[in-house]
């Protein structure tokens, strides 16, 4: 996240809300009718990027993130978009985008005056969840081409010139740590896995190792991350999926007061 005091999530009417841990405070963003989500943050902090079929089709769309000013639309487009990542200059918007012919494709979008939107990685297979790491030099994506969802890296953004897969048994939703010496991604079991990133011009990454034990939100066709890794690297952010167990989570919650004295009573001492 850009904002180490903010998170923001969706609700029942498809709205995003802006938490501040500071305060607390919770804080309704989007207004419009449809269904508003899968929101990133510019990379100082200042708007949140998000999709949104108010118009229709899903496209994109920014806002402040003071809820100051109106919402901009940045696409048109007549394919479903929803935005993933920022670079780390505030300049690009990654994003992915559904085409009738070529799937899921990982997209560019200058956040300039032009708008300018170039492919990165389009092919007849899904490519999803681009992120780019924090020196610029690398692009994160997943891709089912192999016939099952991987991690890959490329470099960026010159995106042709190498092509290295980083997962070793499925992986999804990609996001680099804020040193960039660590990319982070979720297994087919809904773990939390890491590898290692060497700094340098060339790719050298180690054996993914697990960070998290499995028991949160793994479906691989969501749409945009579902966890995510706090400014200072130090925690997540993370959807657990039923109870400790597996299983729904309970609805209600029983506290017992007194307890000692009720144990007494049915049990008695000698």
């Amino acid at each position: 996240m850009a904002r180490a005091s903010w998170c923001f999530g969706n609700d029942q009417e498809h709205d995003l809300w802006l938490w501040d841990f500071g305060r607390p405070t919770l804080t309704r963003l989007t207004l419009a009718p449809g269904i508003d989500g899968i929101g990133v943050w510019t990379s100082d902090g200042r708007r949140v990027i998000f999709s949104s079929d108010r118009t229709g089709v899903r496209n994109l769309f920014w806002q402040a993130a003071d809820g100051t000013g109106a919402v901009e639309r940045l696409t048109e487009s007549l394919n479903t978009q929803y935005p993933s990542a920022v670079s780390p200059d505030g300049r690009r918007l990654i994003f992915t985008e559904e085409a009738p012919r070529t799937a899921d494709d990982v997209m560019m979008m200058e956040l300039d005056g032009t708008r300018r939107v170039t492919p990165l990685v389009q092919s007849p297979f899904n490519e999803r969840n681009g992120s780019v790491s924090p020196d610029g030099h690398w692009l994160a994506y997943e891709a089912g081409d192999s016939g099952r969802v991987e991690v890959y890296v490329r470099p960026f953004p010159d995106v042709s010139s190498g092509h290295w897969q980083v997962s070793t048994d499925g992986g999804t939703r990609p996001i680099w740590t804020r040193s960039g010496q660590e990319l982070v991604y979720v297994s087919t079991t809904g773990a939390l896995m890491r590898v290692g990133v060497a700094r340098g011009p060339s790719w050298v990454a180690t054996t993914p190792t697990l960070v998290v034990k499995e028991g949160y939100l793994a479906n691989p066709n969501w749409w945009g991350l579902s966890y995510d890794i706090s400014s200072d690297g130090q925690r997540f952010l993370m959807i657990k999926e039923g109870g400790a167990d597996g299983t729904a989570a309970p609805a209600t919650i029983i506290v017992v007061q007194h307890w000692v004295e009720e144990l007494k009573r049915l049990v008695p001492t000698k």
